[in-house]
């Protein structure tokens, strides 16, 4: 996470003072924290990493079933009455789009927790009353609410849809950002799938004063969400999930 390290060689600097190190461990850390607080910079590298948009009109094709998979809800908020959505929640509108233009006749909902902190309700469940709550018939939604990361989803999904469908007649649905990992995961376990994009973190390429010079919160906030893809898909080739 850059700004972790950031912070730790700002601390760095200022536990060796007096020294030759403190004028490079600040040097560092200040020209870090310009670099991955740039917008354009950060920009142009998660336009790179991310899987483009697919227009709804484009698709030509009719599936079976839409998995859209979870990450996109707040577990253990009050009053549990109602769905807590944060980042993320194109997840959940877009496949009600794509349900409603006729591109998906079902909904797989794939995810339980992977928090350490247990939940009062799997999110996956969260999900599927709120896509009641959008209209959806309870018959043409299915839930997956046991699985614990994206390696399990892809085995869990295609455990449950092996004896009804094929992998063509699925449509993978997720986070730019979490495409690439997901997809690898899908094909490992066998179900290789088409694939449709949501929750963009990057935004159309501008020249503006804003964009170029002045630093901005979010620019590090994805960097910090990117890095953690990358990381989790050198461990899942480790761990043979990919």
């Amino acid at each position: 996470m850059p700004l972790v390290i950031i912070c730790i060689l700002f601390l760095l600097s200022w536990k060796f003072k007096r020294s030759k190190w403190q004028s490079r461990f600040f040097k560092t850390a200040l020209i870090m924290l310009l670099l991955f607080s740039h917008d354009f910079i950060t920009n142009e590298m998660v336009m790179l990493w991310e899987l483009p948009a697919t227009p709804v009109s484009e698709i030509k094709k009719k599936y079976a079933i839409g998995i859209v998979l979870t990450g996109v809800t707040k577990g253990n908020m009050t009053p549990d009455d109602r769905v807590y959505f944060q980042r993320g929640a194109d997840r959940v509108t877009h496949t009600l789009q794509l349900y409603r233009a006729g591109k998906i006749k079902k909904i797989l909902i794939s995810g339980g927790s992977g928090s350490l902190e247990e939940r009062n309700h799997q999110e996956a469940d969260e999900i599927s009353d709120a896509f009641k709550l959008m209209g959806v018939p309870p018959e043409d939604i299915l839930i997956e609410n046991q699985s614990r990361n994206t390696h399990e989803s892809a085995e869990a999904v295609k455990a449950m849809l092996k004896d009804s469908v094929s992998s063509a007649d699925c449509l993978l649905i997720t986070s730019a950002f979490h495409m690439r990992r997901s997809r690898a995961c899908f094909k490992k376990a066998g179900w290789a799938i088409d694939t449709f994009t949501t929750d963009f973190l990057s935004h159309e390429r501008k020249y503006t004063l804003d964009v170029l010079i002045v630093p901005r919160v979010d620019a590090l906030s994805n960097w910090t969400t990117v890095s953690r893809e990358w990381v989790g898909m050198i461990a899942y080739k480790v761990m043979g999930y990919i």
